[in-house]
């Protein structure tokens, strides 16, 4: 697992969500609305749509909260107009990172990202310049008590592309477009998982060797991720499990 991925499951773990679940449940359902606006209401046809629905049903998203954000979407509420944009940068080290936003105001969420860049040491970077380090795929995270034989069956029936050790967790990774199916196949063969998300994984590593130089990376990544309208943060450090237990501490 990436450095990044391992300490998001570190703060999902410790409840770092739950903490503030009023921001979890806002930025959620911007992703719900906007899936809905961009590819109709309707979740049989629409497998983003699916997608974020899920995903907000696993953060405990009333249901009815989540119909009124596809209204929201679709035209059928009246709303904030939401569009997405995405930025990418670097954190002290040369670490990518690639920031997926929904605003209803570009002008000054870019402003607010650039600024979370400099006060953390880290620095904008044009379009493109770190975003070829990096893939779209679907990532399911199930937990060891499932065995890996009866995992890798279903999961590599239903579109999975890759079943790897992560620990204490299996990670499966699929093409985006068999996220949905992978994660019904699981349901249906009664297989826990922790998340299944669309996600971006780092085709490349940077290793961070000491405590100093991670608390300065992840300083940069929460800062951001603290963003009401950031959505998702992606980054390419890598730090050893030894390092993470000094920071986590």
């Amino acid at each position: 697992m990436s450095g990044h991925s391992k300490w998001a499951t570190i703060k999902h773990r410790k409840g770092a969500q739950d903490k503030a679940r009023g921001k979890l449940f806002a930025k959620v359902l911007r992703q719900v609305e906007v899936a809905a606006r961009e590819g109709g209401g309707d979740m049989s046809s629409n497998a983003t749509l699916r997608t974020m629905f899920n995903k907000a049903r696993d953060a405990s998203v009333p249901t009815d909260t989540i119909e009124r954000a596809i209204k929201r979407g679709t035209g059928d509420l009246e709303g904030v107009r939401y569009e997405s944009v995405t930025y990418e940068g670097y954190a002290p080290g040369g670490v990518a990172v690639i920031i997926e936003c929904l605003t209803d105001n570009r002008n000054r969420t870019g402003a607010d990202v650039r600024s979370t860049f400099t006060r953390n040491g880290g620095s904008m970077a044009e379009p493109g310049a770190v975003s070829w380090q990096f893939e779209r795929k679907g990532v399911v995270i199930v937990p060891k008590t499932v065995a890996e034989d009866d995992l890798m069956l279903v999961a590599l029936d239903a579109g999975a592309e890759d079943l790897s050790d992560q620990g204490d967790t299996w990670q499966v990774t699929c093409p985006p477009t068999d996220l949905g199916r992978v994660r019904a196949a699981l349901e249906e063969a009664g297989l826990e998982y922790e998340s299944a998300d669309l996600t971006m994984l780092s085709t490349t590593s940077v290793p961070l060797a000491n405590e100093a130089d991670a608390r300065r990376v992840l300083r940069v990544i929460d800062a951001l991720e603290e963003d009401d309208d950031v959505q998702n943060v992606y980054s390419n450090f890598d730090i050893p499990d030894s390092i993470l237990e000094l920071v986590e501490a």
